[in-house]
C-alpha cells in the first residue's frame, strides 16, 4: 500500500537533514561517548522532534504514525535515535494525562526547544520490568513529596531538563491490586541535582548516556504529579505503548540500514571475478531478511494507526516490537557476514550500529516478557509468573 504524500514528504526532510551530519558524525560520538547536541537541537527545530504536540502548544499536531516515520527515517541513515527519541514516547504521558496548568506550562517549551523531555525513570536493580514492585517511594508531605529510592538505566537523563518519575505512593500491601498505589512525576533535573538527586553515568557497550540515581529525601512541588495519585501505571502505559512502537520503527529502520549496505556492497565485491551477492549463499540471507523487515514495518503501521485511533493496541505494540528487533538483529548478523572482515573496522559504521540493535532485544522489554504478556492477555493461557 502506497503511503500518503505528506508522509512520503516527512521521510524525505528527515532523511536530508540526517545527510548532513553523515555517519562519521555519528562514529565520532560514538568513540568519545558525546551526546548529539547539535543534531537533536536541529531535528526539534525542525518540528520532526515534537510532531505528537498540538499545534495549540506549538507543535505539528500529528500522530504516532508520522513520529515512527521521523524514527525510521532517522536510523536507516546511520544515526542513533536512542539519543532523542524519549522525547517521543514520554510526551503521551503528558498528552494525555497532564493538567491543562502542566500542559501550558512545559509543551510549548518543549516545542521551542527551550526544554528537553528526554528521560523516563521506571527501571530500577532489584525490578527491572517487574514494574509493580519497584522501591522508589513518594511521600507526601503537605503542598510537596519527598522522594527516596533508586533507579538505574535511566537514558540521557544528564542531557534532559525534565524527566517523568514513577514512584510509589502508597504501600504495595496496602492496596487491593498491584498496578494501584503508583504515582508519576514531573521532575525539574537541573533544580533536583544536589538537592536529594545524585546522577552517576553508567559506562555501557552503546552510547546511550545511561545512568544510575539515587534519590535522598528529593522535595518536589505536590502539583508535578501527573495523573492521579495512586494511578501512575495508568500514565507510563500509554507512553510504554508508544514506546515500543516507536522503537519498532526505529528497528525497522536499522533493518532496512543493514540491508541497503550488505545489498551494495554485495553487488560491489569482487570474489573469485564475480560479485559477491551472485552468490545464492550471500543473496538469499539478505533476501530473506528483507521480507523479515517488510513484515514487522507492516505491524508497526497497524500498531502505529490503533494507538493514534485511541484503540487498546498493547498486544499490536508488543509485537511490534519484537518482530522488528529481531527482524534488525538478524538483518545486522547477515549485514555482518555480507562483508566479512571489514564488519569489524569501525570506518565502516556497521559494528556500532550492530551493536545499537542489539539492545532491543532487551529494552524497553524482553523478547520472553512479550511472549508472556501474549500468552496471557491474548491467547488465555495461564500466567506463567
Amino acid at each position: 500500500m502506497a503511503e500518503q504524500d505528506d508522509i512520503l514528504e516527512i521521510r524525505k526532510s528527515v532523511r536530508h537533514l540526517c545527510d548532513q551530519y553523515g555517519e562519521d558524525y555519528w562514529l565520532q560520538l560514538d568513540r568519545e561517548r558525546g551526546y548529539p547536541t547539535e543534531f537533536v537541537r536541529e531535528l526539534t527545530s525542525s518540528g520532526f522532534l515534537t510532531v505528537l504536540i498540538p499545534e495549540e502548544y506549538g507543535g505539528a499536531g500529528l500522530g504516532v504514525y508520522e513520529a515512527a516515520a521521523v524514527m525510521e527515517e532517522v536510523c536507516r541513515s546511520g544515526a542513533h535515535a536512542g539519543a532523542c527519541h524519549a522525547q517521543m514516547y514520554v510526551m503521551g504521558s503528558v498528552l494525555r494525562h497532564g493538567n491543562e496548568v502542566q500542559k501550558k506550562t512545559y509543551l510549548p517549551a518543549i516545542a521551542a526547544g527551550e526544554l528537553r523531555l528526554q528521560s523516563f525513570g521506571v527501571t530500577e536493580p532489584s525490578t527491572g520490568t517487574d514494574t509493580t514492585n519497584l522501591k522508589t517511594f513518594a511521600r507526601r508531605d503537605g503542598d510537596e513529596y519527598v522522594i527516596n529510592g533508586q533507579k538505574v538505566w535511566i537514558s540521557r537523563i544528564e542531557h534532559s531538563d525534565l524527566m517523568i518519575l514513577l514512584a510509589r505512593t502508597t504501600p504495595r500491601e496496602q492496596v487491593s491490586k498491584k498496578t494501584r498505589g503508583l504515582s508519576a512525576f514531573i521532575i525539574d533535573v537541573s533544580a533536583a541535582i544536589g538537592n536529594g538527586l545524585e546522577i552517576r553515568p553508567i559506562e555501557s557497550m552503546i552510547n546511550h548516556h545511561s545512568c544510575e540515581l539515587f534519590f535522598d529525601d528529593l522535595h518536589i512541588p505536590a502539583d508535578n504529579l501527573l495523573g492521579e495519585e495512586d494511578e501512575g501505571f495508568r500514565v507510563i502505559l500509554d507512553g510504554m505503548n508508544a514506546e515500543r512502537i516507536l522503537i519498532a520503527a526505529e528497528c525497522v529502520g536499522d533493518g532496512r540500514y543493514f540491508i541497503d549496505k550488505a545489498s551494495a556492497y554485495a553487488r560491489e565485491r569482487i570474489v573469485f571475478g564475480r560479485p559477491i551477492g551472485q552468490n545464492q549463499g550471500v543473496q538469499f540471507p539478505i533476501a530473506r531478511c528483507y521480507t523479515e523487515v517488510e513484515a514487522a514495518s507492516l505491524m508497526v503501521e497497524k500498531a502505529a494507526r490503533m494507538f493514534d485511533a485511541g484503540e487498546p493496541c498493547g498486544a499490536e505494540a508488543n509485537m511490534a516490537k519484537m518482530l522488528a528487533s529481531e527482524a534488525s538483529w538478524r538483518a545486522g548478523d547477515v549485514c555482518m557476514q555480507t562483508h566479512g572482515g571489514f564488519a569489524f573496522a569501525k570506518e565502516y559504521h556497521i559494528e556500532r550500529k550492530f551493536r545499537e540493535t542489539r539492545l532491543y532485544q532487551i529494552a524497553p522489554i524482553s523478547t520472553n516478557l512479550i511472549l508472556s504478556y501474549l500468552g496471557e492477555h491474548v491467547l488465555d493461557l495461564p500466567r506463567s509468573f
